[in-house]
């Protein structure tokens, strides 16, 4: 059975704090973190994940007590450029977290595989330093994605530990003109399993993203350790917002990025295998919304 907190909040530090405590995972202790977050561009959120939330997660982290914390991240534009305009580089050498930029990562920091029964014409790459992780914690936002990957959550968020033309591959190329572009998001999860995944689901782009769409408040933070249940969860969240037809009309394990993570054994297999935990008491109305929309597809 795979756990994802849920917790009704419009305050990020809240729902950080929260959504890591009911989760109940002391996986942190003395530990070297490596945060992925979602700044793949410099949009506001949930175009990119809000400093708040990034600060809020940095300072549990530490509280939790993590021997270091690093920062991962190849953005689609120059990621120095995109942390620039983020205003994130002062933000992490005050808290004393380490920059790996990935642009920077020499070819042997780009471990390729080549799975069986993969739609990757030749395989791919991985950022070594997201595969060396002691303790790797990602965080994501809630939205869609007009160009062809239907929605971006917790697997989606890991096409930035792919290498671009930057590094001298054409990955991004194949993966956005791919008619199996949902497929290969989920297979580039395969070689690596983040520890923590938190989503900020405060804001969320019910159609269109993912740097711009259509804003809602969704006022939810989740948290789980299992990327296919979470993003099922976030999924069954757009559907009560009230989302496109790409959300609206297909049942959600019917969703190709999370029936082909499934089926590689990613996460769970069904909604049945999902327990959507309310972080307290206020947050239980939301909870049994959602899970009924996740019960019932």
């Amino acid at each position: 059975m795979s756990t994802v907190t849920l917790i009704e909040t419009a305050d990020r530090k809240d729902g950080v704090l929260e959504s890591l405590k009911s989760l109940d995972i002391n996986t942190i202790k003395n530990k070297e973190i490596l945060i992925k977050p979602n700044f793949n561009t410099a949009d506001p959120a949930p175009g990119s994940t809000h400093n708040d939330t990034l600060l809020a997660l940095i300072d549990q982290l530490w509280t939790m007590g993590a021997k270091s914390i690093a920062l991962g991240e190849r953005s689609f534009p120059v990621t120095q450029e995109v942390l620039t305009q983020k205003g994130v580089l002062p933000l992490l050498k005050e808290k004393e977290v380490k920059l790996i930029d990935f642009d920077e990562l020499g070819e042997k920091d780009w471990i390729e595989f080549k799975p069986k029964n993969s739609h990757w014409k030749d395989g791919f790459r991985i950022a070594k330093p997201i595969l060396d992780a002691e303790c790797l914690v990602s965080t994501c936002c809630l939205k869609t994605h007009q160009f062809g990957g239907i929605f971006t959550m917790s697997l989606k968020l890991h096409v930035g530990v792919v290498p671009t033309f930057r590094n001298g591959y054409k990955y991004m190329q194949e993966l956005h003109q791919s008619p199996s572009q949902q497929e290969m998001i989920a297979e580039i999860n395969e070689p690596f399993s983040p520890d923590i995944i938190l989503l900020d689901g405060i804001e969320a782009f019910v159609d269109g993203g993912p740097a711009t769409g259509k804003r809602v408040a969704g006022n939810v933070f989740l948290a789980s350790d299992d990327r296919v249940a979470l993003d099922a969860v976030g999924v069954a969240i757009l559907k009560r917002l009230g989302s496109n037809d790409a959300i609206m009309q297909r049942k959600i394990f019917e969703q190709r990025q999370i029936a082909r993570a499934a089926e590689l054994g990613i996460g769970a297999q069904s909604p049945s295998e999902i327990e959507l935990v309310a972080a307290n008491r206020q947050s239980v109305k939301y909870r049994n919304e959602v899970n009924e929309i996740l019960s019932n597809g």
